[in-house]
C-alpha cells in the first residue's frame, strides 16, 4: 500500500513538472532545467553516500571493533536476504542512525555512539531492521528521483523569474497567461517540496513495517522510537537539513517549528502503527 502511494506521488510529481515546464519555462527551458538537475543528481546518486558519511565523520568499523553491532547487522541482513552492508559509527551523543548506498550491493548502515549507549539489543535490532528495510526497498533511488524532479521544478521557477526580469518571453510564445505563470513560479517549488516530503514520509512508514518484520517484533522498533524521539529533542546534533530525511528520527526535531515540512511522519503515529502491527501478530 505504501509503495502504491509512493508511486502515485511520483507520477503526480512528474506530471506536475511537465505542466510547470510548459507553463513558465517553455519547452527549451524545461529541457535545460531537467538536464542540469539530472546531472547534479547523477553525481549525487553515485557519490552521495561518501559525501554524507564524510559530512558526519563516520568511521567504518570491523567486527573486532564493534562485535555486537556487527552481529546484529549480519544476522538481520541474512534474514532480510541482503548482502552484508558496510557498518559505520558516528561520534555523536544524539542517538540516531541512517542507511545509504545506491543499491543493496552498496548498502551502508551508520549508527551514532549515542544510540548504542541508550538502546537495548532488541531495540537496536528494531532500528537496524528499519535501516535494512530502506536498503531493501531501494529508498535511496526513489528519493534521488524525487529530488531530481523537485530540483528541476525549482530551476524552472528561477529561469522564469530571470525571463520575466529581462523580458525573455513574448506574447506569441507558448505558455498562457503571464499572471498565472507568475503565481505558479512562486507556488511550484513549494508544492514540489511538499510532494517530495510526502514521498519521504511514505517511505518511513514502509521501512517501519518492513523493519519490524526483519527484526521479528514490531515492539522492538516502537520502543526504540520512543526513546530516540525524546533524546533527539534533548540532545542537539549538528545536522545538515538536506540530509535530515536519511535519519531514523529527525535530527532537527528539537528545532523544528513547521511539522508540515518535516521529512518524517509524527513519532506518535509511527509508534501507534507498530503497536497495532504487534497486536496482529
Amino acid at each position: 500500500m505504501h509503495t502504491l502511494k509512493t508511486m502515485v506521488l511520483m507520477v503526480f510529481l512528474t506530471v506536475f513538472f511537465i505542466f510547470i515546464g510548459s507553463l513558465i519555462g517553455g519547452k527549451h527551458g524545461a529541457t535545460i532545467a531537467l538536464i542540469i538537475a539530472l546531472g547534479m543528481n547523477f553525481f549525487a546518486y553515485f557519490f552521495s553516500h561518501k559525501i554524507v558519511l564524510a559530512m558526519y565523520g563516520a568511521k567504518e568499523v570491523s567486527e573486532a571493533e564493534a562485535p555486537e553491532l556487527y552481529s546484529i547487522v549480519r544476522t538481520l541482513s541474512q534474514r532480510a536476504g541482503l548482502p552484508m552492508p558496510k557498518v559505520y559509527i558516528i561520534e555523536s551523543e544524539q542517538p540516531n542512525a541512517f542507511a545509504t548506498g545506491r543499491s543493496p550491493k552498496h548498502g551502508v548502515v551508520a549508527v551514532t555512539t549515542g544510540i548504542m549507549r541508550i538502546l537495548s539489543r532488541e531495540e537496536l535490532e528494531g532500528v537496524i531492521g528499519h535501516e535494512l528495510a530502506h536498503i531493501k526497498h531501494r529508498d535511496i533511488l526513489i528519493s534521488t528521483i524525487a529530488a531530481t524532479i523537485a530540483g528541476a521544478i525549482s530551476y524552472l521557477a528561477q529561469m522564469a523569474q530571470w525571463a520575466m526580469i529581462f523580458g525573455g518571453r513574448h506574447d506569441d510564445e507558448e505558455g498562457g497567461n503571464p499572471i498565472v505563470a507568475l503565481i505558479m513560479m512562486i507556488l511550484a517549488p513549494i508544492i514540489a517540496m511538499i510532494i517530495q516530503l510526502a514521498i519521504s514520509r511514505a517511505r518511513e512508514y514502509a521501512a517501519d513495517e518492513g523493519g519490524a518484520k526483519i527484526a521479528g517484533n514490531p515492539l522492538y522498533l516502537a520502543n526504540a522510537l520512543r526513546k530516540l524521539h525524546h533524546a533527539s529533542q534533548a540532545i542537539p546534533m549538528e545536522a545538515n537539513p538536506g540530509t535530515a530525511h536519511l535519519f531514523i528520527v529527525n535530527p532537527l526535531s528539537g528545532r523544528s517549528l513547521m511539522k508540515l515540512f518535516s521529512t518524517h511522519p509524527p513519532i506518535e503515529e509511527r509508534i501507534a502503527r507498530l503497536e497495532a502491527m504487534a497486536r496482529r501478530y
